[in-house]
């Protein structure tokens, strides 16, 4: 399979997929785009039971893209790009295949949100994960304070969300933020160990296995983006983001 943002190779009942959008894998709205069209086409194939999804190069995912973002003018372009990446993690999280996140180096933002849709998490020793967001004036808009209160819980949660702080994947791992710790170089073997084992399985028992699991979390992530609407359309009437993100762009304080 071949595209302009993601990477797909395909062996042994296994999809690994990649992020290719260099230099740091930024999500922009092709890239959403395109993978959700990919996780679509691979749902019909019958010769995928498990999909990795890592990112190539230096980077899992550094989050949305920067420049797109600053580029927003109304509340209507905030709700579509915000609409566009909620789509791509309710379908990760609906996903009858399992979904395994490979987390490379850094993860911040939009990417962790992805890697927190996925329903296990491998994480170099030394990655970087976080949301971000706040340093810019907004929230994490798909999903992620839903997703990341119901991994690591309510306190730890809040602490990251507000202080927008990077933490180690080894720091966090006792929160359940992430499921496993290996060295960089053990990162795809260690992960495709984890999705073999998981392939060997019936595909039947395996679905319907994530659909119990998951049907809380689908639940209350539904319930919670009713609710973001309206604040988010809020933040984005504001010019403190704007002003944020241009600071950000421009290397000068605010």
């Amino acid at each position: 399979m071949k595209a302009h943002y993601i990477t797909c190779d395909i062996e042994n009942d296994i999809a690994i997929l990649q992020i290719n959008n260099p230099p740091a894998n930024e999500l922009s709205s092709k890239v959403i785009n395109e993978l959700s069209n990919t996780l679509d086409l691979l749902a019909e194939r019958k010769d995928v039971k498990v999909i990795i999804i890592t990112g190539k190069g230096r980077f899992f995912c550094t989050g949305v893209d920067i420049n797109e973002v600053a580029e927003i003018k109304s509340t209507s372009n905030s709700r579509k790009f915000r609409l566009r990446g909620r789509g791509l993690v309710s379908k990760m999280l609906n996903s009858q295949k399992p979904l395994i996140a490979a987390i490379n180096n850094v993860c911040l933002g939009g990417g962790l949100e992805l890697a927190m849709a996925c329903h296990i998490r491998v994480a170099t020793v030394n990655a970087r994960l976080g949301l971000p967001e706040i340093t810019f004036g907004i929230l994490p808009g798909f999903g992620g304070i839903r997703l990341l209160t119901g991994l690591v819980g309510r306190g730890k949660a809040i602490e990251m969300i507000l202080t927008g702080e990077k933490v180690l994947a080894k720091d966090v791992k006792e929160f359940g933020l992430v499921n496993h710790v290996v060295s960089g170089n053990k990162l795809i073997p260690e992960t495709k160990a984890i999705a073999r084992t998981i392939a060997e399985k019936g595909f039947i028992a395996v679905s319907s296995a994530l659909r119990m699991t998951m049907q809380e979390c689908i639940k209350d992530f539904e319930k919670e983006l009713k609710v973001e609407s309206s604040i988010f359309d809020k933040i984005y009437e504001t010019e403190d983001w704007r002003e944020r993100i241009s600071a950000f762009l421009e290397k000068r304080k605010t």
